[in-house]
This record gives C-alpha cells, sequence and structure tokens, in this order.
C-alpha cells in the first residue's frame, strides 16, 4: 500500500513538472501564502514609531494664576513642553477649529487646556485645594487603535504636568525642610535647654502646687484684711476729722495765749520793774534811815512809807503772780495735746521767784512793825532791826532785778517760741490730716479695686490650681515622650533628615521610581512579535488555497483505492506546504529582516506546523468533500480569535478562553515565538507533541474513515453539482 501511495505522489509530481501550466499555478500557490503573511508583518512592522504623524490639536486657554504675588502659567508651559515633544503631530489652534478638525477627521483627537487649570493647580496652598481638569475628546470612528494612541498621549500630558507639579511643590517641601533642618540645628542648644527646662518643671510640679495653694490661702487673708480695711475706714475718717477739730480748737486757744502773752507781757514787765524800782527805793531809804537819829514821828512816817511801799509791791506782784498763772494755765491745757512739758518750767520757776519776793515783801512789812515796837524800845535793837531790814529789802531788790532779767531774756522769749513752734506744729499736722482727708476716696477706690484684681487673680489661682491634675499629667507625659524620643531617636538624625539637595530630592520626587527593564527575550519591534501569527496564519492560509484548487481524490478509481489515493496525494498537498513554509519563513529572515533568535528552529517549527495543518485540512475535505472546506474555514476563525496570537487569552471572552487550548493555532503560534524569542524547550516540546498528536489523529482518522465517509458525502457531491454552483 505505501508502495502504492508512493507511486502517486510520484505521478503527481511528474505531472507537475511535465505541465507548465499545473507548474505554474503550483508555483503561484507556494508564494501566494507568503504574500500573505510578508504584507501584513510589513504593515506593522513599528506603526508605534511613526506616532509624530498622528494629529492631535492643542488648546491652550489657561488664564494664569496668582500664588504669593508670583504669576504662574502652567499652560502656557506645558505647551512649551510639547512644541519640543515629538510623540504625536501636536497641533496648536483655536477651540472652534480643534472640534472641528475632530469632528471631520482631521484631528484623531483634540486636548483643551481650560481657563481655571493653573489657578485649581494654586489652590494647593489653600484650606481646599482642587484638581486641575484636562479636557480630552476623541474621534473613535476613525479608528479603532488610534484613540488608545491619542488616549496615551492625552495620559502622557496629564503624567507631564502631575510631575513637574509635584516636583515643584516637592521642591518647595524640601526647601523649606532644609531651612527647618538648618534652623533645628542652630536652634539645638535651645532644644537641649527646653528639655532640660521640662524635666525642671516636672521637679518643681509639686512645689508649684503647694505655692498656688499658699497663693490661694495668702489671697483669702488679703480679701479679709482688705475687707476689715473698708471696715475701718468710716472709723478713720471720723478720727481724722475730730482729730483736725481739736486741732483747730489747739490752734485758736494758742493763738489766744499768743495774744493774752503779748497783751500781758508789757503789763508784768512794767510790774516787774515797778517792784524793782520799789525794792531799790526801799533799800536806798532804808539806807537813809540807818543814817538819821531816832525820831519817833519821822519813823511813824517811815514806817507808813515802808508800809505803803511794801503794800503796793505785793499788790503788783500778786497781779504778776495772777498773770503767771493764767500763763501756766494756758501751756497746761496745751501740754496735755501738742507742747512739751518744758513749756511750764521757767513759768513755775518764775512764780516760786514771785512767791520768795512775796515773802521777803512779807518780812519787810513785817520788819517794819516790828521796827515800830522797837522805836518804843531800845535804839540799839532798832538799829539792828533796821540793819536785818536794809539786808532783806537788799535781797530783795537783788532777787527783783534778777527775775525782772530772767523774765525779760528767759521766760518772756521761751513762751513766745514754744507758742510759736506749737502752732507751726499744729499747722503742719493740720495739713497733714487734710491731705490725709483728701488721700480717703482714692484709699477706697484703691481698696476696691485692690479687692477687685484679688478676687480675679485669687479666681485665676483657683482656675490654675484646678488645671493642675491636667498640666502635671501633660508635664509628665511630655517629659517621659521626651524620655522616650532621646532613648530611641537621635535628633542630630533628624537634622540630617531635613537636611538635603534640594534639587537633587526635587528630581527624586519628579520621578521617584526608575523602572529597571530586563527583557529576558527581547524582541525587536512590533512586527517581529506579530511574526509568529501571521507565519502560522499564512500557513494555513496556504493549506486552504491548495485544497481549494487542487483535487484531493484523482479519476483512476478504478486502480486505487481511497486509502491509497489519500496517502498518496497527503504526500503531494504535504509537500507542497512545506514548500510554502520555506518561502514564508525564509522570507520573514531575508526580505523583512525579522530577527530570529533560533532561525533553524524556526524553519524546522514551520515545518512542523504546516505538515500538521495540512494533515488537518487535507483530512476534512479528503474525507468531507466540500463540507471539509468549510470546516476548515470555520477551524480558521475559531483560531485567529481564540489562539491568543493578537491579544493575551485572559483578555478575551471566556468562550475562546475556553477553547484555546484545545487549538492547533495555540501551540504553532507558541512554537513560532519559541525560536523567535528563544526557546524554552518545555514550552517548545509541550507544542510539538500537541501538534504530532494532533497530526497523528488527523492522519489516523482519515486514512480510517475516507472510504466510508466518501460513500456517504458522494451523493451530497452529485447533488451540488448538478447545479454547476460547484466544481
Amino acid at each position: 500500500m505505501v508502495k502504492t501511495s508512493w507511486n502517486i505522489f510520484k505521478l503527481d509530481l511528474k505531472h507537475i513538472s511535465k505541465n507548465w501550466v499545473v507548474a505554474l499555478l503550483i508555483g503561484g500557490l507556494t508564494f501566494l501564502p507568503s504574500l500573505y503573511a510578508w504584507l501584513n508583518i510589513y504593515a506593522t512592522w513599528d506603526p508605534y514609531a511613526h506616532t509624530d504623524q498622528l494629529p492631535v490639536a492643542i488648546v491652550n486657554e489657561d488664564e494664569g494664576a496668582m500664588v504669593r504675588d508670583k504669576q504662574i502659567d502652567v499652560g502656557k508651559e506645558l505647551i512649551k513642553t510639547l512644541q519640543d515633544n515629538k510623540e504625536m503631530d501636536w497641533t496648536f489652534t483655536t477651540s472652534q477649529e480643534a472640534m472641528d478638525g475632530v469632528e471631520y477627521g482631521d484631528y484623531f483627537a483634540a486636548i483643551f487646556i481650560p481657563k481655571d487649570f493653573s489657578s485649581k493647580l494654586a489652590t494647593v496652598t489653600s484650606g481646599e485645594p482642587e484638581k486641575a481638569e484636562i479636557n480630552y475628546f476623541v474621534n473613535e470612528k476613525l479608528n479603532s487603535i488610534a484613540p488608545k494612541i491619542t488616549e496615551k498621549g492625552a495620559s502622557v500630558i496629564v503624567d507631564k504636568v502631575s510631575n513637574r507639579f509635584i516636583s515643584t511643590v516637592n521642591g518647595v517641601v524640601l526647601d523649606m525642610f532644609n531651612e527647618l533642618g538648618i534652623e533645628i540645628e542652630n536652634d539645638l542648644p535651645d532644644i537641649k535647654k527646653f528639655e532640660q527646662y521640662i524635666f525642671d518643671v516636672q521637679k518643681q510640679l509639686p512645689t508649684i502646687q503647694r505655692t498656688l495653694e499658699g497663693i490661694v490661702t495668702d489671697a483669702n487673708s488679703a480679701k479679709q484684711i482688705i475687707n476689715k480695711a473698708q471696715q475701718l475706714l468710716p472709723e478713720a475718717k471720723r478720727t481724722t476729722n475730730a482729730g483736725l477739730q481739736t486741732i483747730n480748737d489747739t490752734i485758736d486757744q494758742l493763738t489766744t495765749a499768743q495774744n493774752r502773752l503779748e497783751a500781758a507781757a508789757p503789763r508784768i514787765k512794767a510790774d516787774l520793774e515797778k517792784i524793782a524800782a520799789i525794792t531799790n527805793e526801799t533799800n536806798e531809804f532804808l539806807k537813809k534811815i540807818q543814817q538819821i537819829s531816832p525820831d519817833f514821828t519821822e519813823w511813824d512816817r517811815v514806817k507808813q512809807e515802808v508800809d505803803d511801799r511794801v503794800t503796793s509791791s505785793m499788790e503788783k506782784l500778786g497781779g504778776l503772780e495772777q498773770d503767771l498763772l493764767n500763763i501756766k494755765k494756758i501751756t497746761e491745757g496745751l501740754n496735755g495735746e501738742q507742747t512739751d512739758a518744758t513749756l511750764s518750767q521757767p513759768i513755775d520757776a518764775a512764780l516760786i521767784k514771785v512767791t520768795n519776793l512775796h515773802q521777803l515783801l512779807s518780812e519787810i512789812q513785817q520788819n517794819a512793825h516790828t521796827m515800830n515796837a522797837l522805836v518804843q524800845g531800845e535804839e540799839e535793837r532798832l538799829h539792828n532791826s533796821i540793819n536785818d531790814l536794809q539786808k532783806i529789802a537788799e535781797n530783795t531788790s537783788i532777787q527783783a532785778n534778777s527775775f525782772l532779767k530772767e523774765y525779760t531774756d528767759t521766760i518772756e522769749p521761751f513762751v513766745r517760741k514754744e507758742i510759736t513752734q506749737a502752732l507751726k506744729t499744729l499747722s503742719s499736722a493740720k495739713a497733714l490730716l487734710i491731705e490725709v482727708q483728701h488721700t480717703f476716696p482714692e484709699v477706697q477706690q484703691t481698696l476696691l479695686s485692690a479687692d477687685k484684681h484679688l478676687s480675679q487673680g485669687k479666681q485665676q489661682v483657683e482656675n490654675a490650681l484646678n488645671q493642675y491634675p491636667y498640666v502635671y499629667d501633660k508635664v509628665n507625659q511630655l517629659a517621659n515622650r521626651i524620655k522616650d524620643i532621646q532613648g530611641s531617636t537621635d535628633i542630630n538624625e533628624i537634622i540630617d533628615l531635613l537636611q538635603n539637595n534640594p534639587q537633587a530630592e526635587r528630581s527624586f520626587f519628579e520621578e521617584p521610581i526608575l523602572l529597571n527593564e530586563t527583557k529576558l527575550f527581547p524582541i525587536k519591534n512590533y512586527g517581529t512579535g506579530m511574526t509568529p501569527f501571521y507565519t502560522v496564519l499564512s500557513i494555513w492560509v496556504g493549506c486552504l488555497l491548495l485544497i481549494s484548487l487542487l483535487a484531493t481524490d484523482i479519476s483512476r478509481e478504478g486502480v486505487f483505492t481511497s486509502r491509497q489515493i489519500y496517502v498518496g496525494r497527503l504526500f503531494t498537498f504535504g509537500l507542497i506546504g512545506c514548500i510554502q513554509t520555506l518561502i514564508v519563513t525564509t522570507g520573514d529572515i531575508v526580505l523583512l529582516g525579522v530577527t530570529v533568535k533560533e532561525p533553524i528552529a524556526f524553519f524546522l517549527f514551520g515545518i512542523l506546523i504546516s505538515v500538521v495543518f495540512m494533515s488537518i485540512v487535507y483530512t476534512l475535505v479528503s474525507v468531507f468533500g466540500d463540507v471539509g472546506k468549510a470546516m476548515a474555514i470555520v477551524l480558521l476563525v475559531l483560531q485567529i480569535a481564540g489562539s491568543g496570537g493578537t491579544y493575551p487569552i485572559m483578555l478575551l471572552p471566556s468562550f475562546f478562553q475556553w477553547i484555546n487550548p484545545f487549538l492547533p493555532f495555540t501551540y504553532a503560534i507558541d512554537l513560532m515565538r519559541e525560536a523567535v524569542g528563544g526557546i524554552v524547550w518545555a514550552r517548545a516540546i509541550k507544542g510539538v507533541l500537541f501538534l504530532a498528536i494532533v497530526g497523528i489523529v488527523f492522519i489516523t482518522f482519515g486514512f480510517v474513515f475516507k472510504e466510508r465517509m466518501n460513500k456517504a458525502t458522494n451523493h451530497l457531491l452529485a447533488k451540488s453539482r448538478e447545479t454547476d454552483l460547484f466544481h
């Protein structure tokens, strides 16, 4: 059987080689699938490298904003950035032209920067920041891929603005951190002092509590004193009024005494002078008597004259004594109030002297009477009495003159001086009391103010005392927290953390994360990535072209059996399919320049795929006829969608995810990808085994069921050909 099948294969090759028309057709069939693959691969070679030709309208309506007296215009800065950006064909235009261009297809998209763009970004410095917006308009009906590309461009713009904004804001923050770190470093001694101050306060808290309690106690005592002073203030007013009245009365009395003294002084002086004169005259008279011979008649006259003079002197002394007693009475009245006790001493001495003079005069008068009695007696005794009388008179004259001099020089000036001093002292006391009276309203107001402020101060101290437990807890918490921080954190490390290079840090926050991309199986471009899919697809398309143009059966039905024909023609179709695959794979590498990591594996995997695909398509058509062709096309459609050749299978609907593991395309594309990017043999072996099993299954199926199925389908085939619509 194998020999017969081989003969059929050789016969087909002979026919092809001898018939130039057949050879030309077969040659065309071998190249057509390659064109399908090459054109698609070339068309999608690197579309993202030409996004700079994709027109996108940019409309800047930003009016700028003021931030801390500085004008900013983010929209203008963005336009400057886009002018240097070549990722897309940015066209800067007006709002109306942009919308018309998007609507009529002149622009794939339009990006609008609104009027309040900068002002909303500036709200970051306020308490209620608002997010800025960029309006993006896209015409999705123009192309399914272009909106995705333009959307990516819009996202890039947003990212650039966001990164620039974050970089700027963080730059400001980092500048502040740097300044803060420098300030903290400069203030480090003060911070240490503050820490020590907290610890000192913690130690002094009990003392503070006792002090506050003492202040409250003292305030209560002071308030009681103020209240008592307020109660005593009226009594003090009455006392000062009474004192002032007493001083006024005393001044009046002193003034009266002074007036009386002024009036009595000349009289007293005159009386004293008369007394002195009388005593002198008496003394002179007695001296004359001593020289006169006794004449009793003359003695009577002398006695009478002495008696008259003594009586006159005694009367003068009585008046003088009365004046001195009046002055003493006045001074004694003053002694109890304001004057010194020494004021009455010279007056008492004067009174004593007056009394002595009075006694002497009395003795003179008595001696005069005695002398009169003696006149009747002895002369000697008379002379003795006259001598005694003369001595008394001389003594009296001396004392009278002495008293006159003492009164004139001492008593009268002293009394005048003391009265004047007393008046001066009382006037000062009066002025002082008047001043004290004037201060009473101020004292009362001061007491009221002191009472008010004392009450307020007491209330504040009591409030502080009430807050003491809270302060006590907080100070202890703060002190304990400082101790914990000192134990776990070094402030110098914090300072080092705050101090930074603002420019470097700003650059960091502008792009805080760098993506380190490692391509395990690098693919040069999009076309290279799509080569496995389009190559596998072209192989299947080549199989469909062959079974569409070439016959799976031969006209010599009586010569060959169905199985012999199936195997013989399978060799023919397989050979042509392998030639198609070699052409397409060679063209991928040579003509298109696809970078293939494992080119030999690329060829071998292609041959395997071609054999398997051909066995599938050939078997379907050979066994089922035209129905098999339809089945091959349906299988092609399912595999294009469900193999994951263009999109990851995870992105496809669940039906395609379900059929994916059972599709030959799935494993065929994986094998070609392994050859292009680099082989992981576990995956490659899995694909080879699956495809080999599928090929064996279909070949076995065709070998076993071809004859049976042909008998069943021949009637249907004949009926379809009767219409001349099918060949």
